[in-house]
């Protein structure tokens, strides 16, 4: 791991010295102590704790590089629409290998005050307000995010103002356009939603083109009393890619939070999620389905931190998992001391369909208050015997039964999120991914 820490540390100065030398002081001050944050924690191991069940030795063994932008090959307008889940709407922001694409992007018709776009422009024309945000609330002991940091360029940016709500999502799209010899990027969301705010955002990560990459993203969303966010996270990544990412939300007082994560791609995929209710009557939900097939793995380390009474939790992921596929979830809910009345739910359901297959479940409970309803459970287990007999015996053919059980399985996370288009169009990638018919990107 010491050769890959060094290659990271080299292109980190190499970043530094080109371009990005030109940062807001505060800007580098924040790369300068997460370069030297990643260089203590170095890259995890799976004599870790937290990574026993997932070894990162293939990105540690290969040579990444910084994408040269732009790119000849970089996708057309028109080419961009297929890498949509959602349908055409007014604000969508495209970022190709970590950078804003204006050409490809559309924005229009915000209400007053909203700001949606890049980051990095953002950093430019309301540097303050990001300051009081950025790399505030991922936790410190994660290696990767780190990383990011150290990097921290551009990525996609909402701001909602108090009181105003986005009746559209905004839809931040980052595609990877892989080249010659393999490539990294570092994408950074933000997203604020001000008290009694509402907003919507959908993220997505595709490649675009064969090759190997690494999408090492970090997502940060801030979420004040009385505010509303619904993050929608889809990752398609390309077969040979590496996705590793971190997601941090921080609620207020009488706030909600809904989380969907979908993990369709990639060779291997690993998603840290830190949700603190900080606030009393705060809720969060954490919806999040995994379909994995050929020797894919993903995993979902998820902590819920209950650190205010009154709050409630409900968390819902479910895997299918064929061929060699690898799922793991470890679920952690954390009642701090005070936080009476919390009120938390974990459930992980997973759904073989390969003697090869395997999945890993941990549920934890940390709890340090006496009032509270906890519960977590977790299944593991190929599709009901019983309910496959009375397919058939209905005349539906064996091929058509086992799909059916198996969508079922997928669309009862889909059904929970409330974006009709959003959900209409994962219905279609879902039933074609267990037919067959699409690869993993």
């Amino acid at each position: 791991m010491t050769g890959a820490v060094e290659r990271f540390l080299s292109d980190q100065r190499a970043f530094v010295g080109n371009g990005a030398g030109g940062s807001l002081a505060w800007v580098k001050e924040l790369r300068a102590q997460a370069i030297a944050r990643f260089t203590a924690l170095g890259l995890p191991t799976t004599a870790q704790e937290d990574w026993r069940f997932t070894s990162v030795q293939a990105i540690a063994e290969t040579a990444f590089a910084l994408p040269s932008t732009p790119r000849a090959d970089a996708p057309s307008a028109k080419e961009i629409r297929a890498y949509e889940v959602c349908e055409a709407g007014r604000h969508l922001v495209v970022f190709v290998n970590g950078r804003y694409s204006g050409a490809l992007s559309s924005v229009a018709g915000l209400p007053a005050g909203v700001k949606v776009g890049s980051l990095a422009e953002a950093l430019k024309t309301d540097g303050e307000l990001v300051r009081r945000y950025l790399g505030k609330y991922i936790p410190d002991d994660h290696a990767f995010a780190a990383l990011n940091m150290s990097f921290v360029f551009d990525g996609g940016f909402v701001y909602i103002p108090p009181g105003v709500t986005m009746e559209e999502p905004v839809q931040f799209l980052y595609l990877s356009v892989p080249g010659a010899v393999p490539t990294v990027s570092h994408p950074r969301s933000l997203v604020v939603v001000e008290r009694m705010g509402r907003a919507s955002v959908v993220e997505t990560y595709a490649g675009h083109g064969d090759g190997v990459y690494l999408t090492n993203a970090v997502s940060e969303i801030v979420v004040a009393d009385g505010a509303r966010a619904d993050i929608y996270r889809i990752q398609r990544e390309r077969e040979q890619a590496f996705h590793v990412a971190s997601t941090a939300t921080h609620q207020g007082r009488d706030s909600v939070v809904q989380l969907h994560p979908v993990v369709l791609g990639a060779a291997l995929a690993r998603h840290d999620i830190n949700v603190v209710l900080d606030g009393e009557n705060g809720l969060a939900l954490l919806n999040g389905l995994y379909i994995l097939g050929g020797n894919q793995h993903a995993d979902h380390h998820t902590t819920i931190d209950h650190a205010k009474p009154h709050c409630e939790s409900h968390e819902y992921f479910n895997g299918v998992l064929d061929g060699g596929s690898h799922g793991v979830f470890n679920g952690r809910i954390i009642v701090r001391p005070g936080a009476q009345r919390t009120d938390s739910k974990q459930t992980n359901n997973n759904l073989v369909l390969s003697e090869d297959a395997r999945a890993d479940s941990q549920p934890q409970l940390e709890i340090y208050a006496d009032d509270v309803k906890c519960t977590h459970g977790a299944t593991l287990g190929p599709i009901d015997e019983g309910a496959m007999f009375y397919m058939r015996s209905r005349g539906i053919p064996l091929a058509e039964a086992r799909s059916l059980l198996t969508y079922g399985f997928g669309a009862e996370i889909v059904d929970r999120m409330e974006i009709a288009p959003l959900q209409a169009q994962l219905d279609r990638m879902i039933r074609r991914r267990l037919l067959g018919t699409e690869r993993t990107a």
